[in-house]
Protein backbone atom coordinates (compact mmCIF):
# COMPACT_ATOMS: atom_id res chain seq x y z
CA UNK A 1 0.00 0.00 0.00
CA UNK A 2 1.82 3.11 -1.06
CA UNK A 3 2.28 6.14 1.96
CA UNK A 4 0.55 9.18 1.34
CA UNK A 5 2.78 11.89 0.55
CA UNK A 6 3.55 14.29 2.36
CA UNK A 7 2.66 18.23 1.32
CA UNK A 8 5.47 19.72 -1.14
CA UNK A 9 7.29 22.21 0.76
CA UNK A 10 6.61 25.60 -0.48
CA UNK A 11 7.33 29.43 0.25
CA UNK A 12 3.05 29.79 0.34
CA UNK A 13 3.65 26.89 3.10
CA UNK A 14 6.18 27.82 4.92
CA UNK A 15 5.05 31.40 5.50
CA UNK A 16 1.89 30.45 6.66
CA UNK A 17 3.32 27.49 8.87
CA UNK A 18 5.81 30.65 10.26
CA UNK A 19 2.99 33.37 10.59
CA UNK A 20 0.65 31.08 12.38
CA UNK A 21 3.34 29.70 15.08
CA UNK A 22 4.33 33.63 15.64
CA UNK A 23 0.15 34.30 15.90
CA UNK A 24 -0.12 31.67 18.88
CA UNK A 25 3.00 31.92 20.67
CA UNK A 26 5.08 35.14 19.78
CA UNK A 27 8.21 36.00 17.97
CA UNK A 28 10.41 34.23 20.66
CA UNK A 29 8.72 30.74 19.59
CA UNK A 30 10.02 30.82 15.69
CA UNK A 31 13.09 29.38 14.71
CA UNK A 32 14.23 27.23 11.88
CA UNK A 33 14.73 23.83 13.66
CA UNK A 34 10.68 24.63 15.30
CA UNK A 35 9.02 25.75 12.01
CA UNK A 36 11.14 22.78 10.34
CA UNK A 37 9.35 20.36 13.20
CA UNK A 38 5.78 21.67 12.49
CA UNK A 39 6.41 21.29 8.95
CA UNK A 40 7.22 17.64 9.12
CA UNK A 41 10.53 18.51 7.08
CA UNK A 42 14.32 18.40 7.86
CA UNK A 43 15.60 22.26 8.58
CA UNK A 44 17.95 22.60 5.65
CA UNK A 45 15.33 22.19 3.11
CA UNK A 46 14.36 26.03 4.24
CA UNK A 47 17.22 26.91 2.77
CA UNK A 48 16.23 25.85 -0.40
CA UNK A 49 13.16 28.68 -0.12
CA UNK A 50 14.85 31.15 2.47
CA UNK A 51 18.25 32.13 3.30
CA UNK A 52 17.89 32.72 7.27
CA UNK A 53 15.09 33.10 9.69
CA UNK A 54 14.93 36.69 9.48
CA UNK A 55 13.80 36.65 5.46
CA UNK A 56 10.93 34.18 7.11
CA UNK A 57 10.03 36.83 9.01
CA UNK A 58 10.02 39.87 6.87
CA UNK A 59 8.06 37.31 4.55
CA UNK A 60 5.20 36.83 7.05
CA UNK A 61 5.50 40.53 7.71
CA UNK A 62 5.16 41.29 4.29
CA UNK A 63 1.98 39.02 4.18
CA UNK A 64 0.28 40.67 6.73
CA UNK A 65 1.29 44.24 4.66
CA UNK A 66 -1.06 42.91 2.02
CA UNK A 67 -3.76 42.40 3.82
CA UNK A 68 -3.68 46.35 4.40
CA UNK A 69 -6.28 47.46 1.91
CA UNK A 70 -5.08 50.65 -0.30
CA UNK A 71 -8.30 50.88 -2.32
CA UNK A 72 -8.77 54.63 -1.20
CA UNK A 73 -5.65 55.92 -2.77
CA UNK A 74 -6.05 55.05 -6.31
CA UNK A 75 -5.66 57.84 -8.25
CA UNK A 76 -9.87 57.32 -9.27
CA UNK A 77 -11.27 56.99 -5.74
CA UNK A 78 -13.30 59.86 -4.90
CA UNK A 79 -12.44 60.19 -1.28
CA UNK A 80 -10.54 63.37 -0.37
CA UNK A 81 -7.16 62.72 1.36
CA UNK A 82 -8.56 62.79 4.60
CA UNK A 83 -10.80 60.30 4.53
CA UNK A 84 -8.39 58.12 2.73
CA UNK A 85 -6.16 58.36 5.38
CA UNK A 86 -8.55 57.12 7.91
CA UNK A 87 -10.30 54.27 6.42
CA UNK A 88 -6.54 52.79 5.25
CA UNK A 89 -5.56 53.83 8.90
CA UNK A 90 -8.31 51.51 9.98
CA UNK A 91 -7.10 48.82 8.24
CA UNK A 92 -4.15 49.03 8.62
CA UNK A 93 -4.79 49.05 12.51
CA UNK A 94 -7.79 45.88 11.85
CA UNK A 95 -4.79 43.78 10.12
CA UNK A 96 -2.02 44.43 12.48
CA UNK A 97 -4.56 43.34 15.02
CA UNK A 98 -5.09 40.08 13.65
CA UNK A 99 -1.54 39.76 14.04
CA UNK A 100 -0.23 41.62 16.79
CA UNK A 101 2.96 39.67 17.85
CA UNK A 102 3.92 40.66 13.82
CA UNK A 103 4.22 44.21 14.72
CA UNK A 104 7.72 44.66 16.37
CA UNK A 105 8.42 43.80 12.90
CA UNK A 106 6.30 45.77 10.87
CA UNK A 107 7.05 48.70 12.92
CA UNK A 108 10.81 48.71 11.77
CA UNK A 109 9.68 50.15 8.22
CA UNK A 110 9.27 48.08 5.09
CA UNK A 111 13.04 47.36 4.29
CA UNK A 112 12.78 45.52 0.68
CA UNK A 113 9.50 43.63 1.63
CA UNK A 114 7.18 44.24 -1.67
CA UNK A 115 3.98 44.70 0.05
CA UNK A 116 5.12 47.19 2.41
CA UNK A 117 6.73 49.01 -0.13
CA UNK A 118 3.49 49.16 -2.25
CA UNK A 119 1.82 50.46 0.96
CA UNK A 120 4.24 53.20 1.37
CA UNK A 121 4.21 54.21 -2.24
CA UNK A 122 0.44 54.35 -2.26
CA UNK A 123 0.59 57.00 1.21
CA UNK A 124 3.29 58.74 -0.72
CA UNK A 125 1.57 59.21 -3.78
CA UNK A 126 -1.82 59.98 -2.87
CA UNK A 127 -0.90 62.89 -0.44
CA UNK A 128 1.30 64.27 -3.22
CA UNK A 129 -1.50 63.93 -5.88
CA UNK A 130 -3.41 65.30 -3.08
CA UNK A 131 -1.15 68.39 -3.45
CA UNK A 132 1.23 68.06 -0.04
CA UNK A 133 5.06 69.09 -0.59
CA UNK A 134 7.16 65.37 -0.86
CA UNK A 135 8.70 66.52 2.69
CA UNK A 136 5.50 66.57 4.14
CA UNK A 137 4.02 63.92 2.14
CA UNK A 138 7.27 61.65 4.04
CA UNK A 139 6.40 62.95 7.38
CA UNK A 140 2.78 62.14 6.90
CA UNK A 141 3.77 58.62 5.81
CA UNK A 142 6.11 58.33 9.01
CA UNK A 143 3.47 60.14 11.66
CA UNK A 144 0.98 57.47 10.52
CA UNK A 145 3.16 54.37 11.37
CA UNK A 146 4.10 55.75 14.36
CA UNK A 147 0.39 55.90 15.00
CA UNK A 148 -1.13 52.91 13.81
CA UNK A 149 1.86 50.31 15.18
CA UNK A 150 1.68 52.11 18.81
CA UNK A 151 -1.29 51.63 18.96
CA UNK A 152 -1.22 47.74 18.08
CA UNK A 153 1.95 47.21 20.12
CA UNK A 154 -0.58 46.34 23.10
CA UNK A 155 -4.01 47.26 24.97
CA UNK A 156 -4.22 50.19 27.26
CA UNK A 157 -7.37 48.55 28.88
CA UNK A 158 -5.81 45.35 29.24
CA UNK A 159 -3.37 46.99 31.32
CA UNK A 160 -5.33 47.27 33.91
CA UNK A 161 -5.84 44.60 36.11
CA UNK A 162 -9.81 43.76 37.03
CA UNK A 163 -9.03 43.40 40.63
CA UNK A 164 -11.15 46.22 42.20
CA UNK A 165 -8.73 45.66 45.63
CA UNK A 166 -5.79 46.70 43.45
CA UNK A 167 -6.86 50.55 43.54
CA UNK A 168 -7.09 51.84 47.14
CA UNK A 169 -9.23 54.70 47.02
CA UNK A 170 -6.70 56.57 48.91
CA UNK A 171 -3.80 56.16 47.03
CA UNK A 172 -5.42 56.17 43.58
CA UNK A 173 -8.46 58.18 43.93
CA UNK A 174 -9.13 58.77 40.26
CA UNK A 175 -8.74 54.58 39.71
CA UNK A 176 -12.31 53.74 41.00
CA UNK A 177 -13.35 52.45 38.08
CA UNK A 178 -10.50 51.23 36.56
CA UNK A 179 -11.09 47.40 37.28
CA UNK A 180 -13.89 47.38 34.86
CA UNK A 181 -11.20 48.43 31.75
CA UNK A 182 -9.68 45.26 31.06
CA UNK A 183 -13.86 43.69 30.20
CA UNK A 184 -13.97 46.89 28.38
CA UNK A 185 -11.17 46.18 25.93
CA UNK A 186 -12.65 46.76 22.55
CA UNK A 187 -14.46 49.81 23.72
CA UNK A 188 -11.62 51.46 25.15
CA UNK A 189 -9.62 50.87 22.78
CA UNK A 190 -11.31 51.19 19.66
CA UNK A 191 -12.18 54.74 21.46
CA UNK A 192 -8.71 55.97 21.90
CA UNK A 193 -7.91 55.18 18.50
CA UNK A 194 -10.58 56.54 16.74
CA UNK A 195 -9.95 59.92 19.08
CA UNK A 196 -6.40 59.97 18.44
CA UNK A 197 -6.96 59.28 14.86
CA UNK A 198 -9.90 62.26 14.15
CA UNK A 199 -6.85 64.76 16.05
CA UNK A 200 -3.96 63.78 13.96
CA UNK A 201 -6.19 64.15 10.70
CA UNK A 202 -7.81 67.13 12.48
CA UNK A 203 -4.45 68.90 12.80
CA UNK A 204 -3.43 67.50 9.77
CA UNK A 205 -6.20 69.37 7.75
CA UNK A 206 -5.40 72.84 9.51
CA UNK A 207 -1.76 72.40 8.31
CA UNK A 208 -3.37 71.93 4.37
CA UNK A 209 -5.70 74.79 5.22
CA UNK A 210 -2.92 77.03 6.40
CA UNK A 211 -0.66 75.54 3.09
CA UNK A 212 -3.16 76.59 0.82
CA UNK A 213 -4.75 79.55 2.14
CA UNK A 214 -0.52 81.20 2.42
CA UNK A 215 0.08 79.70 -1.35
CA UNK A 216 -2.72 82.53 -2.53
CA UNK A 217 -1.42 84.70 -0.41
CA UNK A 218 0.67 87.20 -2.54
CA UNK A 219 2.49 88.77 0.41
CA UNK A 220 3.07 85.13 1.67
CA UNK A 221 5.07 83.89 -1.41
CA UNK A 222 7.10 87.04 -1.72
CA UNK A 223 8.47 86.47 1.46
CA UNK A 224 8.87 82.68 0.75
Amino acid sequence: MARPRKPLLSRDRIVETAGALVDAEGLAALSTRRLAAELGVSGPSLYNHFRTKDEILDAVADAVSAKIDLSMFAADDPRDWRTALHDWAVSYRAALADHPHIVPVLAQGPGRRPAGLRVADAVFGAMVRAGWPPAQATYIGALMRYFVTGSALGSFARGFVDDETAYDPAAYPHLGQAHLLAERRRQVDEGAFETGLRALLDGLAGQYASRVTGSRDPSAAAEG
